[in-house]
């Protein structure tokens, strides 16, 4: 109403309530009549109502969220926690029942020492041993954690009597029982397929064992992350497996990287280093880096002795490891003893029948050999072959070695034709077991031919040196010790045939080799020396080269090692080179001369 006290259009607020049933709800009530108090819009004043109820509507579900979420928190925790103590109690009940399977399980086992059991028979260990692995495979069947652990406890131990077949089947059991309880990715793998690994390695089945070698490094670095001891000792396993197949430059990296994990978090004066450093050493021996693999293998032993008071197979391994760097280095007497020591202590450890036993003999007869002393050397040899046979089956690359190290004591006893059927047996076991291209097999190639140089089949001699010079440059690099000696063997044919310049150059290449890492005294360099003067007479270049050829044979002479082969090439060349300048009548003087070089 204006203040005429007449209607207008203007809209105007109620100047009162109406709270009567079915009119104003008691809330509008109220609002109207704050409104007419204030002065203020009846709409104006429910907005702020409105607003203030959905603040308070806000504030109420904030605070139930937050309950909630402290609830629920409260409430997740406890079910963690329930569930955590759950695990703990299954997993302290099945360690007790794993414990008490256990206990019942040897109980049982060495029963059969019991007369009643026994009916007066004697029992052998290797009897007690079937018939627990036969009772783990029928009286555990609805315990397949217990049974896979007890089928790993005694693989360990077949593995650890030699006994591998047996060793293989229990462990290869205990691995598909553990993927089928834990899962492909489970640490409880890794650690099987470590052991069932290490049984085929011993075996020779180097395919199949780095496949579960590598599993266990895979699984291990994914689990226990970049650093931990059992990481480290997978890359040492490996390594080791590479370097039985001739990788050396793949199991170099490996090995370091597990000396370096070892040295940080066990410190320098552990097992775990001194094995490692023995892995490293020998892989750099059989790269041709004698500068580095000696001392490296030197300190090996020194920890191995000071942290073995009492004879351990460990400390017996690398002595024998040690007794070969120094054996090719030309340090015969100390190889010699370090192989006694080995064996005698392995012999304390092992009995008198295992593979490393025969490893032991084949090393002092290798020692034996070096020193001329064929008929002992050859005896061991054979007791070696022997055992490994018993022990190994028919084909293995260690008995392919002893027959290799056998045939060489034959040809220098005068068996040649026997030694070159000895030598083609090696060779062809050593294709069964390692594959067609391989350190030992380049080897094996070039003693072949060595032998028929010797026989004056040079023709057939060729190729076979040319193949395995080839596959040494391929598989050892182009400076390997080894790579010369082939150098050197097809200088001499080179001599022979006529064929000086390139004669020259392979005999000379040999000999850049040899020095630095052998040394001017060492034979293999001395062959080297003695071939390239012989290649430089040919040539004409007299003066140069008498002085190699003379002071090659000299070293050679010198070196109770030396392959008679070389000595017997350079002494025919330097009289041959002297009957040339002197004429036939001063031979005999110049052959004088030759053999006081000798006694020198």
């Amino acid at each position: 109403m204006g203040s005429d006290r007449q209607l207008t259009s203007i809209r105007s607020e109620p100047i009162a309530a109406d709270a009567r049933p079915g009119k104003d709800s008691r809330q509008d009530v109220l609002l109207k009549l704050i409104a007419g108090m204030l002065g203020v819009g009846l709409d104006t004043l429910k907005q702020r109502e409105a607003h203030r109820r959905h603040r308070r509507m806000m504030a109420l579900v904030t605070a139930s969220v937050v309950g909630m979420t402290i609830t629920s928190g409260l409430a997740a925790a406890a079910w963690i926690a329930r569930n955590q103590a759950e695990r703990e109690r299954v997993r302290a009940e099945t360690e007790a029942e794993t414990a008490r399977q256990t206990t019942n399980f040897l109980v049982g086992l060495f029963a059969v020492s019991d007369p009643n059991e026994a009916r007066g028979n004697s029992i052998t260990a290797r009897e007690i041993l079937d018939k627990g692995s036969q009772r783990i495979k029928s009286e555990l069947v609805t315990q397949p954690a217990i049974q896979a652990t007890l089928m790993e406890a005694m693989g360990t131990v077949y593995t650890s009597l030699a006994l591998y077949p047996s060793a293989a089947s229990l462990l290869d059991s205990s691995l598909q029982k553990r993927l089928e309880l834990y899962g492909a990715d489970s640490l409880e793998v890794a650690q099987s397929a470590e052991k069932l690994g290490g049984v085929l390695t011993l075996t020779a089945e180097y395919d199949k064992a780095e496949s579960m070698y590598r599993k266990a490094l895979d699984l291990r670095q994914k689990r226990l992350g970049p650093e931990h001891v059992d990481i480290a000792r997978s890359q040492y396993q490996l390594a080791d497996l590479l370097f039985r197949k001739g990788e050396y430059d793949a199991a170099e990296p490996l090995f370091r990287q597990a000396l370096s994990m070892r040295r940080k978090l066990l410190g320098d004066n552990t097992l775990e280093v001194a094995k490692s450093l023995e892995g490293l050493a020998m892989n750099l021996y059989n790269q041709g880096k004698y500068d580095e693999a000696l001392p490296a293998m030197r300190r090996a032993v020194a920890l191995q002795r000071g942290l073995h008071k009492e004879p351990h197979t460990d400390l017996a391994e690398a002595l024998g490891n040690l007794g070969l760097v120094l054996s090719d280095m030309g340090e015969y007497g100390e190889a010699e003893k370090l192989y006694r020591e080995s064996l005698q202590m392995k012999r304390v450890l092992l009995g008198d029948t295992h593979p490393e036993i025969a490893l032991g003999l084949n090393n002092i007869a290798y020692a034996l050999t070096d020193q001329k002393k064929y008929d002992e050397a050859a005896s061991m040899y054979r007791q070696a072959i022997a055992m490994q046979h018993k022990l190994l089956g028919d084909d293995h690359p260690d008995i392919a070695a002893a027959l290799n190290n056998l045939a060489f004591v034959l040809h220098d006893k005068g068996d040649a034709e026997g030694a070159r059927r000895m030598m083609q047996q090696s060779l062809d076991m050593y294709r069964r077991t390692v594959g067609s291209e391989h350190p030992s097999i380049a080897r094996g190639m070039g003693n072949q031919a060595m032998w028929l140089m010797q026989a004056g089949d040079y023709k057939s001699a060729e190729p076979m040196l040319r193949e395995a010079l080839q596959m040494r440059r391929k598989l050892l690099g182009n400076q390997h010790t080894d790579v010369a000696g082939t150098l050197t063997l097809l200088a001499s044919l080179l001599v022979d045939t006529r064929r000086f310049e390139e004669a020259r150059s392979a005999a000379a290449e040999a000999r850049a080799i040899c020095l630095p890492a052998l040394g001017p005294a060492h034979w293999r360099t001395a062959a080297a020396t003695s071939t390239e003067g012989a290649a430089l007479v040919g040539l004409g270049q007299a003066a140069p080269g008498s002085k190699l050829l003379v002071e090659g044979l000299a070293a050679l002479r010198a070196d109770t090692g030396a392959l008679p082969f070389f000595v017997n090439n350079a002494t025919r060349w330097a009289e041959e080179y002297e009957r040339e300048r002197s004429g036939a009548r001063d031979a005999p003087k110049q052959t004088a001369m030759l053999q006081s070089n000798k006694n020198r």
